[in-house]
């Protein structure tokens, strides 16, 4: 039997992800995965098979367990994929809180370059560009941020550029950005 590009691809993979936007459509994406492996000569093992109902909504059909051809598939709640955890209820902000510890470890590791008198602001930039801002926006291409995380993610931002250019200094009166200004 000549195999496809999709049984080939099946044949030597280890993890799988089954999505559907439903249970049911998650089911049925099930059950053709199972068919098309037995199909070729494999199986899916139910011991390492987990599976994930996505979605804000706390009671979107939430089941303990999926079964199919006497197999049951439990249900988890998070897992990370591709260095990104992701949470049933499609939440990031564990994955923000991760990346921002991420984040400062690499900036505390760095940080006296950053303050350091000998380096231009051009390089110290580049330095936060290439080295910190990557840890800390890994695979931000998923993330669906919220006003709170948003907000975090600036806050760190600001912590490093205040450390690049110094405590934000009022022109006018030369006290620093906390101070209120006199007319």
């Amino acid at each position: 039997m000549k195999l496809n590009r999709t049984h080939q691809l099946l044949a030597y993979t280890d993890y799988a992800n089954i999505l559907g936007v439903s249970i049911r459509t998650l089911k049925e994406n099930t059950e053709a995965l199972v068919a098309a492996t037995r199909e070729i000569g494999l199986e899916v093992s139910a011991d390492e098979t987990k599976y994930m109902l996505m979605s804000r909504d706390q009671n979107a059909g939430r089941i303990q367990s999926l079964r199919i051809d006497n197999r049951t598939f439990e249900e988890v709640e998070e897992f990370k994929y591709l260095g990104t955890t992701l949470t049933n209820q499609n939440s990031i902000a564990e994955e923000i809180k991760s990346r921002l510890s991420s984040g400062n470890a690499c900036y505390h590791s760095v940080q006296n370059l950053l303050s350091s008198r000998l380096l231009s602001k051009i390089l110290k930039i580049k330095i936060y560009r290439t080295i910190i801002l990557p840890v800390v926006l890994y695979g931000c291409e998923t993330w669906s941020l919220t006003l709170r995380e948003k907000r975090k993610l600036r806050a760190f931002e600001n912590m490093v550029l205040r450390r690049i250019f110094g405590p934000r200094r009022d022109e006018v009166t030369g006290n620093g950005g906390d101070c209120i200004t006199r007319s």
